[in-house]
């Protein structure tokens, strides 16, 4: 049997038990005629375009990879330090072939190795998933089985614009544009602030999947190395929006609302009425507002807006939402409860507006997700990270394509006032700003990690003065 790299056997590099969500397909797989071969696992993203799109071209994607990939920056935010250690020699990655053949378990000692290997397979897709107890391409050398667990891994979120499509009007299924794109900027924030004042967390990356979603990265040493248990309480306290777009009343609340929600309220009226009443205008159609009506309480209410808006067809989702507490008014049943009416609207605003999280993407250690930087073979964008601070005014449809970013460099002419340090080929291109940010989000990393262990050495040294 041929061998890879590693002295690993061929078969070793491949894995029929991914239980990873990120390798999309709700179907039953079944093996492609053409490779015969038991160790391959076919994949079919349900938004990979078609295949001869630019994002998934070999020549494109070698010259990527060799040209404009951050290598060194990638390498540190798994390693958490400039030198090598475990944190990234015991990191699984996972690749997608351009057959559709996703290799499991691949690990690297340094960036250096990694990048050789990425060339010589070419995946259209590369995955992160956690750091192991021991290196993953020789857990079946383990004698116990049990030895081989996931001992650390970010903390993920992943969003998805389809999960919005039973309350966005603009678009559907893989489509985006500008005003649903707002969802997911009241998403980060709600996201981002629960993170850093509920759970104290510091390091929080946002990434552009390259076409309809984002992913969060937390990678604060106590997010890391959070167990499962404690992921599905972090993922359980962020969960709002349950069941699926047929089941009716999606956000039941207890009161007194929980802090983090109140805040949540906060952050999103103002976007409830700008980018959902006006700009998703979701109830003006009779059928849309029938739904509105199933989420009020009080039936005499119900019945006295829907005769005043069957009168009035295609009248606005704004004048119907005001419309509400002024029927309120003349409704004479005794036993009329205006809390309850209060509760319920606050109930639609998190449910018009809350981020709908993919929760299984969270709750385990040994989750796979797509790495920042990769292109997304149905766009040909890259998978950029994206400072939250300035995720308001993140345009996705901007976001450079690799045929776009090639370009770029062959058109690169050299400044008159040459500098005396070599500009890099991402320096040259529109990818500069993401790859400085992502470099200033890796350093802030590497000095907290580094003054964690400064601290544990110097308190070592104490404890053995005593």
């Amino acid at each position: 049997m041929t061998s890879g790299a590693g002295g690993v056997k061929l078969e070793d590099l491949f894995d029929m038990g991914s239980d990873d969500d990120e390798f999309p397909s709700s179907a039953v797989p079944v093996k492609k005629e053409a490779s015969g071969s038991p160790d391959l696992i076919p994949s079919s993203p349900p938004d990979a375009g078609p295949a001869q799109h630019s994002g998934s071209d070999p020549e494109l994607l070698r010259t990527f990879y060799q040209r404009l990939f951050p290598w060194r920056y990638f390498f540190q935010w798994l390693n958490h330090s400039p030198q090598p250690t475990l944190d990234f020699e015991h990191r699984e990655l996972s690749f997608m072939l351009s057959n559709d053949a996703v290799m499991r378990y691949q690990s690297y000692r340094t960036s250096d190795l990694l990048r050789k290997d990425v060339l010589r397979l070419m995946p259209t897709r590369i995955e992160i998933g956690p750091v192991y107890s021991t290196n993953p391409r020789e857990r079946k050398l383990l004698q116990n089985a049990a030895n081989f667990r996931p001992i650390a891994k970010e903390l993920c979120f992943d969003i998805d614009l389809t999960d919005y499509d039973d309350i966005r009007t603009c678009c559907d299924k893989a489509n985006i544009c500008n005003k649903c794109w707002q969802f997911m900027t009241m998403a980060v924030k709600v996201i981002t602030a629960a993170l850093r004042e509920d759970f104290g967390f510091k390091h929080i990356m946002w990434v552009y999947s390259g076409r309809r979603g984002i992913h969060a990265w937390i990678s604060d040493k106590g997010a890391r190395t959070l167990d499962d248990s404690k992921r599905k309480v972090i993922a359980g306290y962020l969960e709002v929006i349950v069941g699926g777009a047929q089941s009716g009343k999606r956000v039941n609340l207890r009161r007194p609302l929980h802090p983090h929600l109140t805040r949540s309220i906060d952050l999103l009226k103002s976007h409830f009425q700008e980018d959902v009443l006006e700009a998703q205008d979701p109830w003006r159609s009779s059928e849309r507002a029938e739904k509105l009506l199933q989420l009020l309480p009080d039936r005499e209410l119900r019945d006295a807006l829907k005769r005043k808006w069957d009168a009035s067809p295609g009248r606005s989702s704004s004048l119907k939402w005001s419309d509400i507490d002024q029927v309120a008014k003349t409704v004479t049943n005794k036993n009329f409860d205006s809390k309850a009416l209060l509760d319920a609207k606050q109930d639609i605003v998190l449910e018009y507006t809350y981020p709908r999280l993919d929760i299984n993407v969270s709750k385990k250690l040994n989750h796979l997700l797509k790495s920042p930087f990769v292109i997304h073979p149905g766009t040909g964008r890259v998978c950029v990270p994206v400072d939250p601070k300035t995720f308001e005014d993140f345009d996705p449809l901007s976001v450079p394509t690799i045929q776009q970013l090639i370009h770029e460099i062959d058109s690169w002419t050299e400044p008159e006032v040459k500098s005396e340090k070599a500009v890099l080929d991402w320096e040259k291109t529109s990818l500069k700003p993401y790859i400085d940010y992502f470099r200033t989000h890796v350093n802030a990393i590497m000095r907290d990690e580094r003054d964690i262990k400064v601290k544990r050495e110097r308190d070592g040294e104490d404890g053995e003065s005593w």
